[in-house]
């Protein structure tokens, strides 16, 4: 599920911030508002819900001892 506050990254190949995660700002009629933000820049895209996929903010992590 796609929630304000959520990390999300965007599948559709075709698209410019195609891999590229950013976080939803808000949610509405099945589009979602996305920042990115980079260094000294932050951009607000909006995309449809069925370009984007939530990320696990935990993957890749080792547990700790």
């Amino acid at each position: 599920m796609i929630l304000p506050g959520a990390t999300v990254r965007v599948k559709n190949p075709a698209d410019t911030y195609y891999r590229m995660s950013g976080l939803v700002q808000r949610v509405t009629n099945g589009k979602v508002a996305v920042l990115f933000e980079g260094g000294n820049w932050d951009k607000l895209i909006t995309f449809r819900l069925s370009e984007l996929e939530p990320v696990d903010p935990t993957a890749g992590r080792k547990k700790a001892k």
